[in-house]
């Protein structure tokens, strides 16, 4: 992954990762982080998989990790998360830590002085960064770098959807969190069972969208903190969950949205992994949905077409510079196709996970490299 050779230490680090879920309807990036790292030429290292409840399949499948570990909900907060960690620590050496989860950020980032002091490596963007692609502050984001993107505002009452249209709402709409999930809505009685869902799941604020009918395409690239854009990988997606996450895509060379995305790099000065959403619309425009603070579920596909970035990143958190990495140009046309499956886990490792807030044991690392 890079060309210096003495810049190979990475390689046999212990990584840790968070998103280890696998739901089919909205699956974390964490197990296709694992799986890029398992099949990077020479990779040797240990993977930690990092989860919020026992049934999060990636803690329990070889291939994700060699052992596993829970962790504190991210509404507890960053002591209770870094004093989770230091548990761990006693368990499994760290090297470096890869959160995937956009509720993950928060608490990662406020304590990312305290990890580097135990040694653990993270590339993550900074406060003001991570603030600028909130949902809701979009359209900012978006006049700045001169890309387009639907109007979006904050609710804190339901009685808006009783109204909207004569305020220039017009049904249908979008309807979402600041973290996840998002529905299509096509009338009052329907948003506001949608608003009520999200504020049970995820509290306030909901977030409403102007609904934009398109083809959409994601890019997701690394960023060093320059406001260079690494590594871009660029997808078409051709089959969706209905939270419209990607079930089968076909990687793309799309010089349209390469350059939205590299303007949206300048502009944030982006550290670490970051995934771009997009819409064509009927006039041909992009537009800008959301900005992910994080690898996309879909990453594996980086992998496939010759651009390894969870690779990449490690090699950028071992003091690479972007020219020392030596990354493929993509193959367009390479497609990804997701598929779910049964994992046969014994009662003791689920009982075990779920008393001691770790697995049975550390495995040895297995490698898939070829």
């Amino acid at each position: 992954m890079t060309r210096d050779a003495d810049q190979q230490d990475w390689l046999g680090w212990n990584v840790a990762i968070t998103g280890m879920n696998a739901r089919p309807d909205n699956p974390g990036p964490g197990c296709a982080v694992a799986r890029c790292l398992r099949h990077t030429p020479g990779f040797r290292g240990h993977i930690v998989g990092l989860g919020y409840g026992t049934l999060e399949t990636g803690l329990y499948l070889r291939e994700s990790c060699d052992s596993g570990h829970l962790l504190p909900y991210p509404a507890t907060g960053s002591t209770a998360l870094l004093e989770r960690l230091d548990e761990v620590l006693c368990r499994d050496r760290i090297d470096a830590l890869l959160p995937c989860l956009d509720a993950d950020l928060a608490n990662f980032m406020a304590i990312e002085d305290q990890l580097g002091q135990r040694g653990i490596r993270l590339l993550l963007p900074q406060r003001g960064q991570l603030r600028r692609r909130d949902k809701d502050r979009l359209p900012a984001l978006c006049a700045e770098a001169g890309v387009a993107t639907p109007d979006v505002r904050r609710l804190a009452d339901e009685r808006f959807f009783d109204h909207c249209e004569a305020d220039g709402w017009t049904y249908p709409l979008v309807i979402k969190s600041v973290f996840y999930d998002a529905w299509i809505v096509h009338s009052a009685a329907e948003a506001r069972q949608r608003y009520r869902q999200i504020v049970a799941t995820w509290g306030n604020p909901v977030l409403i969208q102007k609904f934009v009918l398109g083809d959409e395409v994601n890019l997701t690239a690394l960023g060093d903190g320059s406001g260079a854009m690494i590594g871009e990988v660029m997808i078409r997606k051709q089959a969706t969950t209905d939270k419209g996450k990607a079930w089968a895509g076909v990687a793309i060379d799309d010089p349209e949205l390469q350059e939205a995305g590299r303007r949206l790099f300048h502009s944030l000065k982006w550290r670490g992994p970051l995934e771009v959403e997009m819409l064509r619309d009927a006039g041909g425009t992009l537009q800008l949905i959301e900005i992910n603070p994080r690898f996309p579920a879909w990453i594996y596909l980086s992998h496939g077409v010759g651009r390894n970035l969870p690779a990449a990143l490690l090699a950028l958190m071992n003091g690479a510079r972007p020219g020392d990495l030596d990354l493929a140009s993509p193959r367009p046309g390479t497609s990804f196709l997701r598929h779910a499956q049964e994992t046969i886990v014994s009662l003791d490792e689920i009982a075990t996970l779920t008393a001691s807030g770790s697995t049975l044991r550390p495995c040895p690392p297995v490698s898939l490299a070829a």
